[in-house]
């Protein structure tokens, strides 16, 4: 801020102390909202995990199952597809044995899917599932899945994984078909 003088000259109101002052509150502020905007992102992931669990936001699935209300539905059938996709970097095979079944919502199904490790290292791999449509995520139990923990291959090994669900008796009348899509990431990053 500059001031002018009735005899023509400019004086300057901001000393170079208090410019510096100044400066440092912005720095310190700036700083807050870099920290603030850092705590956000790393808690933003976690949130949207919830929230995608609770509402069946795109297509994630609970991992719990509640057996003891469970009653089988026989009067209807649903399919369930599988699908799966292997990412790059991860160097594997990965499909169900069977693409698709049609069961009874209550009714326990075992699938199995097969893994193999292309490479000549131990590979660790992640299965992130994702149902559709988004609505039957929420009517998808899954009791047993190799997608509740990290897989670990060896090199060239193969290996059967299991999947043990059910479909809901609640799951809406107008769906009838459900898509059970797995992709799998590499687990550890390379160095």
């Amino acid at each position: 801020m500059v001031r002018r003088f009735d005899d023509g000259h400019m004086d300057a109101i901001e000393t170079a102390e208090q410019k510096k002052k100044s400066n440092k509150r912005l720095g310190l502020k700036l700083l807050w909202v870099v920290g603030a905007a850092l705590l956000f992102a790393f808690a933003l992931v976690p949130l949207y995990d919830v929230l995608c669990s609770m509402t069946g936001l795109n297509g994630k699935t609970n991992n719990t199952a509640d057996l003891a209300t469970t009653k089988v539905d026989t009067s209807r059938w649903v399919t369930v597809e599988f699908t799966s996709t292997v990412m790059p970097g991860l160097g594997w095979n990965f499909q169900a044995k069977q693409s698709s079944i049609k069961v009874h919502p209550g009714q326990i199904e075992n699938v199995v899917f097969e893994a193999k490790n292309n490479t000549n290292s131990v590979v660790t791999g992640q299965a992130v599932p994702s149902v559709s449509p988004g609505e039957a995520s929420l009517y998808l139990k899954k009791i047993e899945c190799f997608c509740f923990q990290r897989q670990e291959l060896k090199a060239g090994e193969a290996k059967d994984m299991p999947l043990r669900f059910y479909v809901s008796p609640d799951l809406p009348k107008d769906i009838q078909a459900i898509t059970l899509s797995y992709a799998f990431y590499n687990a550890i990053e390379k160095k």
